[in-house]
């Protein structure tokens, strides 16, 4: 019979790529994750590792069972829901994972509405980007998580990961100072398509997210569809930061709809024919879990009753 623990260890390393990181992602050592895996090689009877230069790779058998393994969890997963649901009543802790501009805009809201319904539950909130969150749910650190992706920037499939949507917003392009005013009256200026929009601050700075983020990616990869290669200053993944650097002529950056409600004086928002899509993840077949269920219920619940500043569009 095959251990489902040590069906997971090699999950992770299908996905982690070393034993060291898998070692420190489950709060292993190393010489324990190598230990578990060779037992679950004489268990299966085959060889499931082999080695390649200094890393430990898996074979085809390898790789079968770990997509084998990917199945047999998230039935375990939807069991363990299904065992909750029996129980009476929603509590205990919830551990939630939020991209950082959702920490203001969405969270606080959806976690008083929570409160409402479920004052038995304990929410733990931590800020996580969202390329991380996966790892955070197979490692079982996050319960639940607000991810996002942006258009030119979508995920990645995962079989490891449910989602359900949240909401979809538009992007806008924030400017200000001397330099708009001067570029502002540019030929190209005033139009709708993305060229359009982008094309008279291509020679000026840009203010991104920082590199190995979607928001960078997405800010790079826009600007290359508008037909050049944005020179960057500054790199901020706080929204107010880039809001406020724009503002005094800094440079040019994109943020989403519900990083406008409280824009500094002088900043110029132009919207773009771009969206940032915000989902809401949980581990493969957790989505029935009473607590999981509550905290999609109530986050959906805070965006359909937020106030009328300007808001991100509901996803039906």
């Amino acid at each position: 019979m095959l251990d489902v623990r040590r069906l997971h260890l090699l999950r992770e390393l299908e996905r982690r790529g070393t034993i060291a990181a898998v070692a420190e992602a489950l709060s292993f050592t190393a010489s324990a994750v190598s230990q578990q895996l060779s037992v679950l090689e004489r268990e299966a009877g085959v060889p499931l590792l082999e080695r390649s230069g200094r890393r430990v790779v898996l074979t085809p058998a390898g790789r079968t069972l770990a997509t084998h393994a990917d199945a047999v969890l998230e039935r375990l997963e939807l069991a363990v829901s299904q065992l909750a649901g029996a129980r009476e009543g929603v509590g205990g802790p919830l551990r939630i994972g939020t991209f950082p501009s959702g920490g203001p805009a969405i969270v606080p809201a959806a976690l008083a509405e929570l409160a409402l319904q479920h004052p038995a539950l304990e929410p733990m909130l931590q800020e996580i980007d969202s390329a991380r969150v996966s790892d955070g749910l197979r490692a079982g650190e996050l319960d639940v998580a607000l991810i996002h992706d942006y258009d030119f920037v979508p995920a990645t499939p995962d079989a490891t990961m449910d989602e359900v949507p949240l909401l979809q917003e538009p992007m806008y392009l924030a400017t200000g100072g001397a330099a708009h005013s001067a570029l502002a009256t540019a030929p190209a200026a005033g139009g709708d398509t993305l060229a359009e929009l982008l094309g008279p601050w291509a020679e000026t700075p840009w203010i991104t997210a920082r590199d190995g983020t979607t928001g960078h990616a997405m800010a790079v990869r826009a600007c290359q569809a508008a037909g050049f290669q944005p020179r960057i200053r500054h790199q901020a993944n706080d929204f107010r930061t880039v809001l406020a650097l724009a503002a005094i002529g800094q440079g040019a950056g994109f943020v989403p709809e519900m990083a406008t409600t409280h824009a500094p004086g002088g900043v110029v928002l132009t919207r773009l024919p771009l969206f940032r899509r915000s989902k809401i993840a949980f581990r493969a077949g957790g989505g029935t879990h009473p607590a999981i269920a509550a905290f999609v219920a109530a986050a959906r619940t805070a965006m359909s009753t937020t106030s009328s500043d300007p808001q991100p569009h509901e996803i039906p």
